[in-house]
């Protein structure tokens, strides 16, 4: 599996799994994902240090009907969960780290990488332009009560 940016758009930020379950509900999930990963990053094999991975969630986009589908999750080390969020890893003063780790994880040159930047912002731009409703209906296959007003 291949490292890419994954830019949640400017108009869904806060408007995700872990904020829309019970406290209790997201740690089953994420745990779940933890364990069928062997603790492992699905994408580079590698473990944090402080803890060894982090739940990402993955989300598919409906750009005509302009819906943020949640299409499942996967255990991510740290860093490429730093990679996955570039625009948080800039904020918080971690670019050049994150773009090092995207680099290095996909054997990608400087031009390489920097394409993949701005094709990720590109789209990140054109989609932070639309308000998005969430649909997380996919959880009610694994027994996760899904609110009322996200079940779609």
């Amino acid at each position: 599996m291949r490292l890419e940016i994954d830019l949640v758009p400017s108009s869904c930020f806060y408007s995700n799994l872990r904020s829309n379950l019970k406290i209790s509900q997201w740690d089953k999930l994420r745990r779940e994902v933890y364990k069928n990963a062997n603790r492992v990053c699905e994408i580079c094999g590698g473990k944090g240090r402080r803890h060894p991975v982090e739940c990402h969630e993955i989300w598919s986009y409906d750009e005509i009907n302009y819906i943020q589908k949640y299409t499942g999750a996967i255990a991510l080390c740290p860093d490429c969960h730093l990679v996955k969020h570039y625009g948080l890893a800039q904020i918080r003063g971690k670019g050049e780290f994150a773009y090092k780790h995207l680099m290095k994880v996909n054997d990608w040159d400087e031009r390489q990488t920097t394409e993949h930047i701005k094709e990720s912002f590109r789209i990140w731009e054109n989609r932070s332009g639309h308000s998005w409703k969430l649909d997380i209906s996919i959880l009610k296959s694994s027994g996760i009560e899904v609110p009322v007003e996200l079940d779609r």
